[in-house]
Parts: structure tokens; sequence; C-alpha cells
């Protein structure tokens, strides 16, 4: 019972009469207005202390990020997205015919010259077989 004459006892105005909740929200509206009024007539260098303050800045620069942490994200949540996969020449080692292949490529591909294997598939990236050189277009 107490607890609820306090609560009453807190929303009565300075005359003695009790305040509607419409009332009581106003209040509150006023009061945040005083208060956002007193911050503003604040010397600048007052009140700006605490929105530019060390604890805001970031440690890592978002517009230049370092080449190492590039390498390391995800292809489309690198700072420019784009794809790690390309096309490159390929040298036959027998007879130094040159044929373009995808670097992820999920078949095995064959010289047409001599038919000799050249790359095959892997979970990712295709893997060339010894001796053959390649050049990345």
């Amino acid at each position: 019972m107490e607890s609820k004459v306090e609560n009453v006892e807190s929303h009565k105005t300075v005359d003695g009469r009790l305040i509607g909740r419409k009332s009581r929200s106003c209040i509150l509206a006023l009061r945040y207005q005083e208060h956002w009024n007193r911050v503003a007539s604040r010397p600048v260098s007052e009140w700006q202390a605490h929105v530019t303050g060390p604890e805001n800045v970031l440690a890592v620069d978002l517009l230049n990020p370092a080449p190492q942490a590039e390498a390391r994200k995800h292809k489309l949540k690198t700072l420019v997205p784009a794809p790690r996969s390309f096309f490159m020449d390929v040298k036959c080692p027998g007879c130094f015919t040159i044929t373009t292949v995808f670097s992820h490529a999920q078949t095995v591909v064959v010289c047409a010259g001599c038919s000799t294997v050249l790359c095959q598939p892997t979970g990712g990236k295709a893997r060339l077989t010894e001796g053959c050189s390649f050049r990345r277009k």
C-alpha cells in the first residue's frame, strides 16, 4: 500500500493536484527539451569532446585496407568485389601448342595437338601437370 502512495505522491504537481497520463508525457517532453537546450547552450569544445573522443576512432582504415587483409577476405567482401578466377594460356611441354584454360576448370583439359593432359580439376583451382608453363591472361 505504501508503494502506491509513493507512486501517487511522485505524480503530484506543486499545488498538490494529481497529474494524468497525457500531462505526464508532456512534462517528460518538456524536461527532455530543457536538457537539450542546456546542452546546446554549452561551449562547442565542451560537448564536442564527447562526440570526437579517441574511443570513437576506428583502429582500421576502411578506405585503404592492407593488401594482406584484402587477400584473406571472401571475394565478395573485399573493398571492390571481384572474382578470383582467370583464364590462362597453357603451353604443352611436348608440342609447344598454346591452349586457353580456365583457372577453375572442372574437366580434364587435353592438348589438341598431342592429346597430353594439361590440367586436372580439383575442388577449386585446376592443377597443371608438371612441365606445363602458363601465362595469366
